[in-house]
């Protein structure tokens, strides 16, 4: 089914790398216009160029979400650039983890402040309009952190937490006003960040090999294979789905050990 996404105005947090990236490529290929977000500007702008060239329709800013003001100015340059925005993709996040009692005030703020806070200014400044327009969908990018608890990683679980019940709480709220808001909790996927973090031990072999062995099928997700999920959630296949999360993690949060 190709165009499954064609009408959709999608403004996309984080999307100049790794799973932002793999959403805004697939999302275009399915027919999508997209406006992109991103703190990185030159990185966004590389990005911007190298898929206009290809022919899509992307208009972009750079903005850190945290910033409310920045957010809502770029949610008027989407709409006067790419149309009125009727998605969204809350999909920029920071990895903080720490040790509870060793974890430093301006860590905890930084979590929140991105993970959550920043999720609110994007819902926020999309929700008028679509709720003035009969309709709009809203995904955001969860983690199985959301519902599972690492030890050593706080406070990011914590805001995981509360981005699923943000996302429970919008979706009931203007269910009635046709408006949809889900969630999607990915596990290990093989971005950067992940290689990075193999890079740190070492032997990263090792590292990797440790951590694709805790999944059942031996492997983690690649970027395109979230991005393909996300399709789904914002295309009009699924318009009685709301106020959840679909997991996608290869089995690894259901599996209790091995």
């Amino acid at each position: 089914m190709p165009n499954r996404l064609s009408g959709k105005r999608v403004f996309i947090t984080g999307a100049a790398q790794g799973i932002g990236l793999a959403i805004t490529e697939v999302f275009i290929a399915e027919g999508a216009h997209v406006f992109l977000i991103d703190r990185d500007e030159a990185l966004l702008e590389a990005t911007a160029a190298k898929l206009k060239e290809g022919g899509a329709v992307v208009g972009y800013q750079a903005a850190d979400i945290a910033d409310a003001v920045a957010i809502g100015e770029a949610v008027g340059k989407a709409a006067a650039e790419i149309g009125s925005i009727n998605a969204l993709v809350n999909n920029a996040g920071v990895n903080v983890f720490a040790e509870p009692l060793q974890l430093a005030d301006e860590d905890w703020d930084r979590c929140f402040d991105i993970n959550l806070k920043g999720a609110w200014n994007c819902c926020r400044s999309v929700l008028p309009d679509m709720i003035a327009r009969d309709g709009g969908v809203i995904l955001n990018i969860a983690s199985t952190h959301a519902f599972t608890i690492i030890p050593h990683t706080f406070p990011y679980p914590l805001a995981k937490h509360a981005l699923l019940g943000m996302t429970k709480s919008l979706g009931i709220e203007y269910a009635a006003k046709n408006v949809r808001v889900n969630a999607l909790a990915p596990g290990y996927v093989e971005t950067q960040k992940v290689i990075d973090y193999w890079s740190s031990f070492s032997d990263p072999e090792k590292a990797k090999i440790e951590t694709l062995k805790l999944h059942p099928g031996r492997r983690i997700a690649t970027p395109r294979e979230i991005a393909l999920a996300a399709v789904f959630m914002i295309s009009d296949e699924c318009p009685f789905m709301n106020a959840t999360c679909l997991t996608i993690d290869g089995g690894l949060s259901v599996l209790q050990h091995q």
